[in-house]
């Protein structure tokens, strides 16, 4: 994939998240800014999700850990676990705020 289908892929799915999580009716405070999507709890605590654009990848970063998924088979894949971004981040939006997201 070259750099512009990467930055149009991993776009669409940053506001699928924040589209999703607006949705939702969750207190999530999100703040997007280039390529980076920040998303705070009442609770003080953030999940941030950022394109890497460089390594073709969208990094998360949790209270529980650093994750990085790549782009494989059209859907985005944790390349340590095997687990997919969207179910991923509802069960890290779970954990660190209790708040029941269904993402993707």
């Amino acid at each position: 994939m070259n750099d512009s289908e990467f930055d149009k892929m991993a776009t669409d799915i940053m506001l699928n998240i924040e589209q999703a999580i607006d949705g939702s009716g969750a207190e999530i405070d999100l703040a997007a800014t280039g390529g980076v999507l920040t998303l705070e709890f009442e609770n003080g605590s953030k999940i941030i999700i950022n394109k890497q654009g460089a390594a073709g990848q969208i990094w998360v970063a949790a209270k529980s850990g650093g994750f990085h998924y790549g782009y494989v088979d059209g859907k985005w894949i944790n390349q340590q676990t095997g687990g997919e971004l969207m179910s991923d981040l509802s069960r890290l939006i779970h954990d660190q705020s209790g708040e029941d997201i269904v993402l993707g």
